[in-house]
């Protein structure tokens, strides 16, 4: 199984010095500016207190730690305490929908720092695309960093697609884009690692970093398409092929309406016509619709929560939540399989996806993640 899993624990071997000194860069990161002190590192990390010294006098000579302080101990001198730098690196987050650009600059902390936002046409053409996304971050990073460049470039994009190879597959509705190789023809417009991904991994990856309850969810998004994150474990799952959490070509209704991807019936066609056609009665289709879908995703995963999010339930987030869990507990009612699992929406509104997207570059730094690596030729800083 393809799953990217966090590291739990150090191993005091030289040819884990990447993997070591990522637990330690986390553990600094989540501490956030009152920092942590070396003890406490060796204790969590399961480093000897030699190996976390050397780490951490390595990263200091990096500019990426300094000592914040000294707190108190239960005995003999104070400890010292460090703390990440979180200015000391940059990452940009691109959210590429079919009709509109985002794009953020976050810190190493994933503080979003500068933000942009403007129209896009996603059927316009590659060289269109590429021009006006180049265009976005350069201005990005000129209002950001004073014209430095960034660590690399995370790009949410409408699946499906390859993940290692940052190759776009039939995107629905735009079938020009299958086979182009969105991330190396991106770094070599911007001369910056990149890193692409589904919209609903990046999201998805956001939320696993910032939540310490549920080791197992569903992000599903409702935009102007419908796809889901999956975090099992604890750990983003994009399967094999990138093929995980193509959630919206499900078909529900073997009759139904026909969809953009060939098939008929499929949940995306179903709950975007829904919407469409508006009103209470319309929404509460929609709502309903994505409950049958995330039922099917809960009985097969046994997920511990359903989180919802993209412009869809934006617009009507209270009435999506109560069908969906609605759905949910009327299923686990004829199961008997005890509650319900809580559905809520996801935090982050409409910056989830794109600063999602810085965190595919920032995420591995702190051994989170595993995305795969940047375009090779591609200059960072």
């Amino acid at each position: 199984m393809n799953t990217d899993a966090r590291p739990t624990a150090g191993a005091n071997l030289t040819a884990l010095r990447g993997h070591n000194a990522a637990l330690v860069l986390d553990l600094l990161r989540t501490a956030g500016e009152s920092g942590i002190s070396r003890l406490e590192l060796a204790e969590r990390t399961g480093l000897t207190p030699q190996a976390v010294s050397k780490i951490t006098a390595r990263l200091r000579g990096e500019g990426l730690v300094v000592e914040a302080g000294r707190r108190a101990s239960t005995g003999g001198k104070p400890r010292t305490v460090l703390r990440l730098v979180a200015g000391a690196g940059h990452a940009v987050g691109l959210h590429l929908d079919r009709d509109e650009l985002r794009a953020v600059l976050t810190d190493l902390a994933g503080t979003v720092v500068a933000a942009r936002r403007s129209p896009l046409d996603l059927g316009a053409g590659a060289d269109a695309v590429l021009t006006a996304t180049a265009r976005e971050v350069d201005t990005l990073l000129d209002d950001g960093t004073g014209g430095r460049s960034a660590l690399g470039v995370g790009v949410a994009v409408p699946g499906p697609l390859d993940h290692t190879d940052g190759v776009l597959h039939r995107v629905t509705g735009f079938p020009q884009w299958d086979g182009f190789p969105l991330r190396d023809a991106l770094a070599e417009r911007l001369g910056l690692p990149v890193v692409v991904d589904k919209d609903t991994n990046a999201a998805a990856l956001g939320l696993a970093l910032d939540t310490d309850g549920e080791r197992s969810f569903a992000y599903l998004h409702l935009g102007t398409g419908l796809g889901a994150g999956l975090v099992l474990g604890g750990a983003l799952y994009r399967g094999a092929r990138t093929g995980a959490g193509e959630f919206g070509h499900q078909v529900i209704q073997l009759d139904g309406p026909r969809c953009d991807c060939g098939s008929r019936g499929c949940i995306e066609a179903l709950c975007l016509a829904a919407v469409a056609d508006g009103g209470e009665s319309g929404l509460d289709e929609a709502a309903r619709v994505l409950g049958e879908g995330a039922g099917n995703l809960v009985s097969l995963l046994d997920i511990d929560a359903v989180l919802l999010g993209g412009r869809a339930v934006s617009a009507a987030e209270e009435r999506f939540v109560r069908g969906v869990a609605g759905v949910l507990e009327a299923r686990a009612r004829r199961g008997g399989g005890g509650p319900a699992i809580p559905v809520r929406a996801a935090p982050g509104g409409a910056t989830l996806v794109v600063e999602g997207a810085a965190q595919l570059i920032l995420a591995p730094l702190f051994g989170r993640g595993n995305a795969a690596y940047p375009s090779a030729g591609a200059a960072g800083s």
